[in-house]
């Protein structure tokens, strides 16, 4: 059974009296897991952090780390450690100095400071760099500094807000992958605060998806974007086709959707009933393009089409002028203004049954 570091219960934090930022949230957090808060600005998620940290008070509900309820406990009593978006690194202390400050302030034995500090920076791989100042060092350098100092005291749980927005884009997704690596090296529960899709996918063991103070969906990296339960979280993950369908049997093993003209068949759930509406998931790069008319082919226009590198997006409008993104690996020769067929696999539509209705 996983072990809970961090739990949240019924957490409502209350801004001015009135606003709610969170409104009664509840979130288990487990041992040596990554997690990531993931939503748009505003959605509550540096607000959830910061209570976590100590920094925000809770209006309502309770906070434990590890065992112990810490809602009331002040911030620098609670077993954890936060890297904040500007690092906060020192720029006149040394690359020890900076890691070592915790330390020093606890009044630590110089001999035992010494002995921490090199161990830390051999995890972070910043062996060597002990007497090199911030200015001297790269980005990433000065992320893993963060981390180093961020570790050292050993706390129970890390939390990084956006700790990587500053970077260029080839560096952070080098630094994505080093944070997860650093993260399972050292065994540590990462709580990161994002509002970058890429980051949290790329990085993360289970995402918590949070829109207007509430919790959308909490699952895996997979399972958030190829299965949203909700047309918020499959807007917001990755690109998407939203399509409204209507369900014209209900069978005991597959429903019968009717959709843009085509019959799909997807497994059957309990809230199924013929004549509902239901929102219907298509990736762009689940849809098929044809020059000729195919079976079950939806004939469509292209309205613009962009080269992005490995991928040819295109926007297209359907002869019921249903607007859909279409994205195909490689270079093609297609054109704005022609006429193409798409067909789209009965295994790649996706139903959000979260927003069905009669």
């Amino acid at each position: 059974m996983k072990k809970v570091v961090v739990r949240l219960e019924g957490v409502t934090k209350t801004f001015d009296g009135t606003r709610k930022i969170i409104d009664n949230l509840s979130l288990d957090v487990y041992e040596k897991e990554f997690l990531t808060l993931l939503g748009p600005s505003g959605c509550g998620k540096t607000t959830i952090l910061r209570m976590i940290s100590g920094l925000d008070s809770v209006s309502e509900g309770k906070i434990y780390i590890g065992d112990e309820d810490v809602t009331d406990v002040v911030a620098t009593d609670r077993e954890v450690n936060t890297i904040f978006q500007n690092l906060a690194i020192f720029p006149h202390m040394t690359v020890f100095d900076n890691v070592a400050f915790g330390l020093k302030m606890r009044h630590t034995p110089k001999d035992e400071i010494k002995k921490r500090v090199l161990k830390t920076l051999d995890l972070v791989e910043l062996e060597g760099y002990e007497n090199r100042m911030p200015a001297q060092l790269s980005g990433g350098q000065l992320q893993r500094v963060a981390i180093a100092r961020g570790i050292i005291m050993n706390p129970k749980v890390l939390l990084l807000d956006e700790s990587l927005c500053s970077l260029d884009l080839k560096l952070k997704r080098a630094m994505q992958i080093e944070l997860k690596k650093i993260q399972k090296r050292l065994g540590i529960t990462f709580i990161y605060v994002t509002h970058d899709q890429d980051e949290a996918l790329t990085m993360s063991d289970r995402i918590v998806i949070l829109n207007n103070g509430i919790i959308e969906q909490n699952d895996t990296p997979q399972n958030i974007y190829l299965n949203p339960t909700t047309v918020f979280v499959a807007d917001f993950i990755g690109e998407s086709n939203i399509i409204n369908g209507k369900i014209i049997n209900v069978g005991n093993t597959y429903t019968e959707i009717d959709l843009i003209g085509n019959s799909y068949k997807v497994v059957t759930a309990e809230t199924d009933k013929v004549g509902n509406q239901i929102d219907m998931l298509i990736r762009p790069e689940n849809i098929n393009v044809f020059s000729k008319d195919v079976a079950n082919g939806i004939k469509a226009t292209i309205a613009d089409i962009i080269y992005d590198g490995a991928i040819t997006k295109m926007f297209v409008v359907t002869e019921d002028k249903l607007k859909l993104r279409v994205n195909l690996h490689g270079t093609y020769n297609y054109c704005e203004g022609d006429t193409i067929y798409l067909q789209i696999p009965n295994d790649k539509v996706v139903p959000i049954r979260g927003n069905q209705n009669e």
